[in-house]
């Protein structure tokens, strides 16, 4: 008995050893995966999922840059896109240039070579970019597949030479390494040009560079692009009005949009020194009598300093927020593109015979100012067959991937298109020549990934674009039916037309006229009939 004990002693000792050996063993395999390098291996998630894909993201996130820096500056964007062939028959030179108010030196390794970093991603204002990872990611790409570093030219004053330097991104630090760096002459007096070569393919038609920037000149009318494909075909799509959208103010975050993490994290690193102070500074919407209030329901005293406020009272207070009325948030932080450019941007793109547009009013998710626009153009020269097209639009950007995922072609096929006069099958957009587009702007879009390609399901974000597409169905509901009764209005009058001479031989042969005589009745009788059907 004390052996058998003594053994099973001994085997578990043995046990222990090597499971703690397994352990420090496996242990040792542990470390830190850098955002950048997570992205290497998962690159669908940025919209490179193929080489067609890869190349229309690139070309996205250079303009969207470019764009937004130049309205940021109040410049009107003008904006060259170049994509050339290299040896490789599978590899393009992506050239994106514009004549924004460039970027200061040191700022331009991080913006372009590293993961996770930019201005917008804090504010809470309408912008193209949100998460600071698109060009840096497009560089990363290029460098994934070519091994070549990205190329920066940048100019912020005349009076100053420009900045050129080539990137490489140190993927498992996440930090960026200049390969070369020098200072040199350039014809622009500011803008910046980034050159990035990948791994691509390029075909027109649907989903392709070519229709990206044909789309965001419908939603930005204001600038200006020149595009040169592989084929050396050029394409100039002049600005259609020449004033600056306005400028999207910054706001503070609405206290309806945040949960008890981001209250604990916020009461941690305010300046304020009381906890009313706190919510009537940090907060949108709250005044000095709101701040009390909310204290009060939370049975908190005012005068409490934010960082000692424990997690329970946290909850308390969030509670006591969501049980107050409080006023939505400001709504001069997103700017519609407006009814009237709307127009013309389709006017500029579609010879059609009818076109609207509406801008609903801003409404709110999560504490987040949103407002919703629809346009429409229809007949003319578009396709008399098959389904309309629909333009999707997230802060001006055209979105081109993830259709069925988004919620605005959701939208879409569930309104009754039937009732405005359009057929429609179940489940399907609506047929005949009609083009469709939807653009919501936001602080905070909410994008289903990182690739910004489709919008996700929020009822609030539904709802609006239900209602505007409404709108236009009713407007074009309205056409159709005018020019219905029109139509039989001038089948009615060449009927009567038809039978107008024999009803003047007839008067001539019966009172025995002249032909002169009968001529005369046929032409009173023909503009009694041109002012009764409407000429």
């Amino acid at each position: 008995m004390p052996q058998q004990l003594a053994a099973k002693k001994t085997s578990v000792e043995q046990l222990e050893i090597t499971t703690r050996d397994i352990a420090h063993e496996m242990g040792q395999k542990q470390r830190e995966i850098s955002v950048s390098e997570f992205f290497t291996k998962n690159r669908h998630l940025l919209g490179f999922d193929n080489p067609k894909k890869a190349l229309l993201t690139c070309v996205k996130e250079g303009v969207d840059n470019s764009l937004d820096a130049c309205e940021e500056a109040r410049i009107l964007p003008e904006i060259t896109v170049k994509v050339d062939p290299t040896e490789n028959e599978d590899r393009f030179r992506v050239t994106i240039e514009d004549n924004g108010p460039g970027i200061v030196r040191d700022q331009i390794p991080r913006i372009f070579a590293k993961l996770l970093y930019g201005s917008k991603f804090h504010r809470l204002k309408m912008a193209r970019g949100q998460q600071g990872i698109g060009i840096s990611a497009a560089g990363m790409y290029g460098q994934l597949t070519t091994g070549r570093p990205v190329s920066i030219t940048s100019r912020t004053k005349p009076s100053k030479p420009a900045y050129y330097c080539e990137l490489m991104m140190d993927t498992q630090k996440n930090e960026p390494v200049i390969v070369k760096e020098q200072e040199l002459e350039w014809d622009r007096p500011h803008g910046i040009k980034v050159v990035i070569e990948l791994e691509a393919k390029y075909q027109k038609g649907r989903q392709s560079v070519d229709e990206y920037l044909e789309q965001t000149a419908v939603a930005n009318p204001h600038a200006a692009f020149k595009y040169i494909n592989p084929e050396k075909e050029e394409l100039v799509l002049p600005g259609a009005s020449s004033e600056l959208p306005s400028e999207p103010k910054e706001i503070k975050p609405h206290p309806y949009g945040i949960e008890v993490g981001m209250l604990i994290h916020m009461l941690h690193d305010t300046r304020a020194r009381t906890l009313s102070s706190f919510l009537n500074t940090e907060f949108s919407r709250v005044s000095s009598r709101l701040a009390k209030e909310i204290c009060e329901k939370a049975g908190l005293p005012e005068n409490a300093r934010p960082q000692r406020v424990a997690r329970q009272e946290a909850d308390k207070l969030l509670k006591a927020i969501h049980s107050t009325k409080i006023m939505n948030p400001p709504t001069d932080c997103i700017v519609p593109i407006g009814e009237g450019l709307i127009l013309k941007g389709l006017e500029r793109q579609f010879k059609a015979d009818f076109y609207t547009a509406t801008t609903r009013t801003p409404s709110v998710y999560r504490g987040n100012p949103f407002l919703v626009e629809a346009g429409l153009a229809y007949g003319g020269e578009l396709p008399q067959e098959g389904l309309a097209r629909l333009f999707r639009f997230a802060n001006r950007v055209p979105l081109l991937y993830q259709q069925s995922a988004c919620i605005i072609t959701e939208s879409v096929i569930d309104n009754s298109w039937r009732n405005y006069g359009l057929p429609q099958s179940n489940g399907a957009l609506p047929g005949g020549p009609l083009v469709l587009m939807v653009h919501v702007a936001s602080v905070w879009v909410p994008f289903t990934s990182e690739s910004k390609e489709a919008i996700a399901h929020y009822p609030e974000i539904e709802k609006e674009i239900r209602l505007a597409l409404q709108e236009c169905g009713r407007k074009l509901s309205t056409f159709l039916s005018r020019r219905r009764r029109h139509e039989e209005s001038e089948k009615k009058k060449s009927y009567i037309k038809t039978y107008i001479p024999h009803i003047g031989i007839a008067l001539r042969e019966i009172l025995g006229l002249k032909e002169k005589e009968e001529q005369r009745i046929v032409e009173n009788l023909t503009e009694v009939l041109e002012k009764s059907r409407g000429g």
